[in-house]
């Protein structure tokens, strides 16, 4: 066996091959959302003892670290492969990032598959805060991760993330990207951590009132928020740029570099 197959079995075997920092620079975007993504070079795992089914991804920048870690949250279909990618790419950044399972293993193929398992996983709310208490407990347990933890949930995911930061465990920062929210300012007395949202104004689901109002009660909780509507796009639009470029290149960019700075506030 050569040198390099050597190095690449020791790698399989301590686990995820480490990914080469390449931060995006100025205007340019993770190349998972917009469809350019190579192989993954994360890991599969199961982060949450209590569900062996519950497999997660786990993507592990290069070096030593420590470094900070995220918490990816999959949309209604579950872990697709377009979030495992995105994984790869806040690695590329300078991040651990653990995209987690809500699903058991489970995968929705049409609207009517996801939304079964949407209603069944929110049916069991303490299961939901359960595995994210795992996958935090598993990322600080980690002697290359400094201990801080951001969430990050698109749609479904979205409003998980904000269900974890009323419920779960101490953690540093809650990103929502067009996930449903709630509407009681006594719950907001929990949160002790900045919120970054993105939404979009022809949201059927989440009506620019409901995102103006929940605005509102972070304001009036004291809780610091970053909040942006996008009057151009549609829902899903940054996980996925590359199904219209052309409208959501610049909304995604926009978006993208507010994340960073959120993500350098809250976790350094």
């Amino acid at each position: 066996m050569g040198k390099l197959n050597q190095m690449l079995a020791l790698a399989y075997l301590l686990g995820a091959v480490a990914v080469h920092a390449d931060p995006t620079q100025g205007d340019e975007l993770p190349a998972a959302i917009i469809g350019a993504a190579g192989p993954l070079t994360g890991e599969t795992l199961n982060y949450y003892a209590a569900d062996p089914a519950s497999m997660g991804y786990l993507a592990v920048p290069e070096g030593p670290g420590p470094h900070p870690a995220v918490i990816l949250i999959h949309e209604w279909n579950g872990l697709v492969q377009r979030v495992k990618e995105t994984a790869d790419s806040f690695a590329d950044e300078g991040y651990m990032a653990l995209a987690v399972d809500l699903y058991s293993g489970r995968l929705g193929s049409n609207p009517e598959e996801n939304m079964a398992l949407v209603r069944e996983t929110l049916a069991a709310p303490e299961t939901l805060i359960a595995n994210l208490d795992a996958a935090v407990d598993y990322l600080e347990g980690r002697d290359d991760t400094t201990g801080k933890i951001a969430t990050i949930g698109w749609c479904y995911g979205g409003g998980v993330a904000l269900s974890f930061a009323l419920g779960g465990d101490e953690h540093e920062g809650t990103a929502i990207f067009y996930g449903r929210l709630l509407a009681d300012p006594e719950q907001m007395q929990h949160v002790h951590h900045e919120f970054y949202g993105t939404f979009v104004e022809n949201d059927r689901g989440i009506p620019i009132e409901d995102v103006n109002n929940f605005v509102g009660m972070l304001r009036e909780a004291g809780i610091p928020n970053d909040v942006h509507i996008y009057d151009e796009v549609r829902h899903g639009f940054w996980l996925y740029v590359d199904r219209d470029p052309e409208t959501n290149t610049g909304p995604a960019i926009d978006a993208w570099q507010r994340l960073k700075a959120f993500l350098q506030r809250t976790l350094g």
